[in-house]
């Protein structure tokens, strides 16, 4: 019983999984946030090169 209580080999798997969704959760928020600033400003391209085509 005292070497399952000493045993930590589980304790590192759930760090690195800790660390791994940190950074997932990171990664998405820059995605959405650059996607969205990436939309807009296609899309007001695309709005303003239309606009000006029309007579």
């Amino acid at each position: 019983m005292k070497r399952f209580l000493a045993d930590e080999n589980g304790a590192t798997a759930i760090e690195y999984a800790m660390i791994a969704a940190g950074i997932a959760v990171v990664i998405v928020a820059a995605v959405n946030t650059l996607g969205q600033n990436v939309k807009d400003a296609f899309f007001n391209k695309l709005a303003s090169a239309t606009a000006a085509k029309t007579p």
